[in-house]
C-alpha cells in the first residue's frame, strides 16, 4: 500500500492493518521527511487518544493529516506505531 499526497508517497508498506476502513502503516514505513510533528490530539473510546502528524509537501502543509496511538487501549494494541491517514491523502494498492 502507498500513501499518496500532491503526487508524492509519503509511505509505503505491504503490512498494514485496516481498522474502520483505514489503513494503519508501520511507523517505519513512513518517509520522515514529509511529516511534522502537531499538537492535536482526539480521543476514541475503544482505540485511546490518538495524536497527530502534518504533511509538508513542496513547501504545501496539510494540517493534522495523520494520527496514530501511541499508548492505545488494549482493544486497539495492534495499531501501536502505526501511523494512518486522511484530508486528502489517497491509499492505493
Amino acid at each position: 500500500m502507498k500513501a499518496i499526497w500532491k503526487d508524492t508517497v509519503v509511505a509505503e508498506s505491504n503490512d498494514t492493518i485496516v481498522i474502520e476502513n483505514n489503513h494503519y502503516f508501520p511507523a517505519d514505513a513512513i518517509k520522515q521527511e514529509f511529516f511534522e510533528d502537531s499538537i492535536a490530539h482526539t480521543s476514541c473510546p475503544w482505540k485511546g487518544r490518538a495524536s497527530y502528524y502534518s504533511l509538508r509537501v513542496a513547501g504545501e502543509l496539510n494540517k493534522d493529516a495523520a494520527w496514530y496511538y501511541p499508548e492505545p487501549k488494549e482493544a486497539a494494541a495492534a495499531i501501536k506505531n502505526r501511523v494512518a491517514f486522511w484530508k486528502g491523502v489517497q491509499v492505493v494498492a
